[in-house]
């Protein structure tokens, strides 16, 4: 089937020459990613990845990052054990 259909997205500048570079790394054009993307929502039925609002220790630690708190851990069992997390 001829490709005859149009799809128009504005996005900002930065993110479209970053992804265009990554795109042309892989070989793709951005009509050939978008048509990838379409067929996977058509086969999967829905978004091909994972749609999620954070758990609360990823709030928790993201919260952090945004006031520069830094936690240093030696692996991330102790990690959460400074975030004062229950596995």
């Amino acid at each position: 089937m001829a490709k005859s259909a149009t799809v128009r997205a504005r996005v900002e500048p930065q993110l479209k020459e970053e992804a265009e570079s990554v795109l042309q790394a892989l070989g793709l054009n951005p009509t050939a990613a978008i048509t990838l993307y379409y067929e996977q929502i058509v086969r999967r039925g829905g978004i091909p990845f994972e749609l999620a609002l954070p758990n609360a220790t990823t709030r928790k630690a993201m919260r952090s990052a945004e006031r520069g708190r830094v936690i240093r851990a030696h692996d991330a069992d102790d990690l959460l054990a400074r975030l004062n997390v229950d596995e």
